[in-house]
């Protein structure tokens, strides 16, 4: 099945141009994007912000998916905790756990899924600072391949409970934190909580330490769990533009980005290395996380209401230059 975003759609009163999103167009009778010979309809689709393609982007077939029958296609990703296999050792943060069983390929999208779980066998019992894990399973899965330099573009709609749903990459050292959202939380202060797009860099080297290199927080002026949005990102070597629905929301330029130092964010700012560390390929993670600073779910209510809520990503779509 090929989903109605992939579809022209014509009408009397209306030609629709094929783009990520359709606007303006309410006829039911859809035809597929020509198929030009490679066998695959959506490498005809080009970014929201470029539908003409006059950047000339090629799709990345490796890093793009569409989540498409009824499962994940794990020749693309890595679920976080297969086989015993934890990419960077990393199996969630307490009191939250990943579970392999938390994830599903269903309708067209992938679904991330936390659940109240207090009898799931935690292993381990304590993170590294002993604080115990328990009670609440999430769910992550990582890309096979990496990629340097592109634009990204996906459509996701949040979990509305106290965990993240987040879109980030690591590699070679270096993180970059497309977004991590929050439906809900436990900070009367952070009143835009639920409707902030967070973006930021982090170098990991060992002299980084993890250290905040840059970042923003925007208010995106929705509830981030109320519907679907497509949510893009230019990344290439002179900095990085965000795109919501389409529309340029903020960009940060490399010289901007190395001139940060913000002493109030976690030291931000690198000292005497550049802050734009994001230079080299990068693999592409989706998950749900606890951060306890923000508050945790602490009954079955809070967790969907029945003890179950999914964070959904229709699709990732990856382009390069050519």
């Amino acid at each position: 099945m090929i989903k109605k975003q992939y579809f022209s759609a014509l009408r009397a009163s209306c030609i629709v141009t094929l783009t990520i999103l359709f606007i303006g167009c309410d006829n039911d009778n859809e035809t597929p994007p020509k198929d030009e010979g490679d066998g695959n309809p959506i490498s005809k689709v080009f970014p929201s912000t470029d539908p003409n393609n006059s950047g000339n982007w090629v799709l990345n077939n490796a890093m793009s998916d569409e989540f498409e029958g009824n499962q994940l296609d794990e020749n693309k990703w890595h679920i976080q905790g297969k086989n015993g296999m934890y990419v960077s050792n990393f199996v969630g943060r307490s009191p939250s756990q990943f579970s392999t069983d938390n994830v599903r390929v269903e309708n067209g999208m992938l679904k991330l899924e936390t659940r109240w779980e207090p009898d799931y066998n935690f292993n381990p019992k304590f993170d590294k600072n002993g604080d115990p894990y328990e009670n609440i399973t999430t769910a992550a899965v990582i890309s096979k391949s990496e990629f340097v330099y592109g634009y990204l573009e996906v459509k996701t709609k949040a979990a509305d409970a106290e965990v993240t749903s987040s879109f980030w990459a690591t590699g070679n050292n270096t993180e970059l934190d497309f977004f991590e959202m929050f439906g809900d939380h436990k900070q009367p202060q952070k009143i835009d909580k639920e409707r902030e797009l967070w973006w930021s860099i982090h170098d990991w080297t060992p002299e980084g330490q993890g250290r905040t290199t840059y970042t923003e927080h925007h208010d995106l002026g929705f509830k981030v769990v109320d519907e679907f949005h497509v949510y893009g990102y230019e990344w290439n070597e002179n900095g990085i533009k965000v795109y919501v629905d389409g529309q340029l929301l903020t960009e940060a330029s490399k010289e901007t980005i190395n001139a940060y130092d913000d002493i109030t964010n976690n030291n931000g700012g690198n000292g005497s290395k550049d802050n734009y560390v994001t230079t080299l390929p990068i693999r592409i993670w989706f998950d749900q996380e606890t951060f306890p600073w923000h508050g945790v779910p602490n009954s079955k209510e809070e967790v969907g209401g029945d003890g179950s809520i999914d964070f959904e990503i229709e699709y990732i779509r990856v382009w390069q230059k050519q």
